[in-house]
Order: structure tokens, then sequence, then C-alpha cells
């Protein structure tokens, strides 16, 4: 939504490692191994891939799970401040632990165009063929709860820290987002809209 109405390019680290896993390459495989346990990839090599991105791109953007550690919050910052392109908005997405759990288990991936969807949201189940390119949708091998659990327990000790980091600075807002999208959506546009 927010590339289609502000034509912001949208990174997302893990969507790039997804495209690494599907082209077999050493990084993929790494990612693979690491994100199938519900483990984040060393700060290195993800801020690796956050200054190959930026490179190539000069204009405004957006981070979709970037950064996700104090670590990678720093190598960001000192970056932009090398780029003089100041941070100007943070934004927390916040859900409870039942609602990640029900979106872990809906969502599907195309295998052509890579779009993700939800069942009972964008498609009726997993033989729906994709609504944006008409593809075949599969369930990502590390979708299931034991990695959502895994996922969470790295939240709270690398992830968590940031709330603080960000709100100290003044950039962060905190958008609940157990609603549906466009109206999770609502709440952001202004934001963008403000800086």
């Amino acid at each position: 939504m927010l590339n289609k109405k502000y034509r912001l390019p949208i990174v997302s680290t893990g969507a790039i490692l997804r495209e690494e896993q599907r082209l077999g390459t050493a990084l993929g495989k790494e990612a693979d191994a690491i994100t199938r346990r519900g483990g984040l990839l060393p700060d290195t090599t993800v801020f690796s891939l956050i200054r190959t991105w930026l490179a190539a791109h000069n204009s405004e953007f957006v981070f979709d799970g970037f950064p996700r550690t104090l670590n990678q919050a720093r190598s960001l910052d000192a970056l932009l401040e090398e780029r003089r392109t100041p941070l100007e908005l943070v934004i927390a997405l916040e859900a409870d632990l039942p609602t990640l759990q029900e979106r872990v288990t809906r969502r599907l991936v195309c295998t052509e165009c890579r779009a993700i969807v939800s069942t009972g949201l964008h498609v009726e189940d997993i033989s729906t063929p994709c609504p944006i390119c008409g593809g075949p949708l599969v369930r990502r091998a590390d979708d299931t709860i034991e990695t959502l659990n895994h996922r969470m327990q790295e939240y709270r000790e690398k992830t968590e820290p940031l709330v603080g980091y960000y709100l100290d600075r003044g950039v962060l807002t905190k958008i609940p987002s157990m609603e549906k999208p466009e109206r999770v959506f609502a709440q952001i546009a202004p934001l963008i809209e403000e800086v």
C-alpha cells in the first residue's frame, strides 16, 4: 500500500534472503538453515545486504523488518550519516501473540511473483491461485508455530531494545496492527505525509 500510494521503494531483508534461497546461492543456503529454526542472520550479513541495496537507491525508501538489533541500528545510523539522509520515522507495528500465530498459519507465498497472501483475507485456501499473477501458492517452510516461538524469543532478546532506542531519539511511533491492513495503513499514511 505504501508503494502504491507514495511510490516509495520498499526493501525487506527477508524478501532479499528468500530470493537468494530460491536462487540456491551460498547466502541463500545459510539464510535457509538459520531462518527455518527462527534465528536471525549475523548483523554483518544483513547490513551488507542493506548497504548494497542503498547504493542503488538514492531517494526516500522504507525498510521492512530492518533493523532488528541495536548493532544493525547503529550501523544504519552511521551509513545514513555518511549519506546525509537522516532517519525520519520508525513505525513499530504491534500485535499480540494469538494474532501473530494466526497470521503465520494463514500466510502463503506465490511461487511465481513472490507475493505474500493470507487465507481468509486474500484467498480462500492454498489451492486458490495467486490473486496477483495466477501462480501457485505454497506455505513457507519456516511458517510454523515452533519457528514463531523461537522468533519471539529472538525478538525479546534482540529487537525489543530498539523500541527504547528509537523512542529516545523521538522518531518512533507505535501502531496497533491487529486490524485489517487497510485500517492499519490509514494510521500510517498521515505519518508518512508529515515527514
